[in-house]
């Protein structure tokens, strides 16, 4: 199928499949003119996108972020009239001030191009309704504020790929130059990276290992949440792979690996499939679900819950190819103390089980 084929219909379904973590935002739109001349594209956005250089709009169109009739297109693509043209990022068009502030950044890896960091809980990753400050972001540009800015450089507005919830604790990747921003963000919507998170989800898990395949929407109950719709009529296609690490009884540990990364996507898998997250605040997992009647195990859930922010959640491995070396990357980051405390309170009060 040619561009000028594709349906309106296609388009829109296409750009459905995006989801928040893998999201592509349009920044800019323009449909040429019926007597359009036929000229490559880079020129035709050079005239029209504000503050451009070539440059950055063949650096787009490389990162396939240049879009006609829907379609991504190479900088050498020539412009036909009435071509419907659009230029998307993995960010949303900045509407709030980024105020920088001094909040410490557990750093795992920088360098010219990006930075890794490890985000703890109770923290939001970028600023938006109820929370303009103390966010990540805020961290993010004090950070590079004070670093020397060379040519080219992205700093001034971090570049989010992907994100945590607030309670949700772990490793992101930050883009510091626009190459690496939109690189990146391809990376992520193709599901060519690399992610390994580690959970505590209620109950003895049966299976050892498991694939959790169900489409994510949200809740016609309550839209803050997410809900798994079995027969895929709805929702977007979701999956979610889990490793049994541990088994304490009334509770397992597992490792879960993103195939996708939708909103909410392991605990809301989980709670599909009857294992909610430990302490999980929306989801069901803050009350004792599992386990004894006795009073004495009803408040020794209630201390470990007193551990966490939110759910027992951590982003453990992070994986991905360095947009400028070209060498697939792989970070590591421990549990945080908290988190341990908790399983090492389990492992106490249950003594845990080998996985067989």
């Amino acid at each position: 199928m040619t561009d000028q084929g594709i349906s309106k219909t296609e388009r829109s379904q296409s750009h459905e499949e995006k989801d928040e973590d893998e999201e592509l935002f349009e920044h800019h739109r323009f449909v040429a003119d019926k007597g359009q001349e036929v000229i490559r594209i880079d020129k035709f956005l050079l005239d029209r996108v504000p503050n451009s250089s070539r440059n950055k709009i063949q650096n787009a169109a490389k990162n396939g972020t240049v879009l006609v009739n829907g379609i991504p297109v190479k900088q050498n693509y020539k412009v036909k009239p009435e071509d419907e043209i659009s230029m998307v990022l993995p960010y949303p068009v900045r509407t709030i001030e980024l105020i920088p502030q001094d909040i410490p950044l557990d750093i795992h890896y920088e360098d010219d191009t990006l930075i890794v960091v490890n985000k703890p809980a109770n923290m939001v990753v970028h600023p938006g309704y109820g929370n303009y400050s103390g966010t990540l972001v805020n961290a993010l540009v004090y950070h590079f504020d004070q670093l020397p800015i060379k040519p080219g450089d992205y700093y001034g507005r971090p570049g989010l790929v992907h994100r945590l919830d607030k309670h949700t604790t772990g490793l992101m990747v930050v883009a510091k130059t626009e190459y690496a921003l939109t690189h990146l963000a391809k990376q992520f919507f193709n599901r060519t990276t690399e992610r390994k998170y580690n959970a505590l989800v209620w109950g003895d898990v049966e299976a050892d290992s498991g694939r959790i395949e169900g489409n994510l929407g949200r809740s016609p109950k309550n839209r803050k949440l997410m809900t798994v719709f079995p027969e895929g009529d709805e929702g977007k296609h979701a999956v979610t792979n889990y490793t049994v690490l541990k088994r304490f009884g009334y509770v397992t540990l597992v490792e879960c690996r993103l195939e996708t990364g939708r909103t909410h996507q392991i605990r809301a898998h989980m709670k599909h499939i009857g294992h909610p997250l430990f302490n999980d605040l929306e989801y069901g997992g803050n009350k004792v679900l599992k386990g004894t009647t006795f009073s004495k195990y009803k408040q020794f859930v209630e201390n470990n819950f007193l551990l966490l922010e939110g759910q027992a959640l951590h982003a453990k491995t992070l994986g991905f190819e360095h947009p400028k070396k070209k060498e697939f990357m792989q970070f590591d980051s421990e549990l945080p103390e908290n988190f341990k405390q908790l399983l090492d309170r389990w492992e106490t009060y249950l003594g845990g089980r080998p996985k067989t």
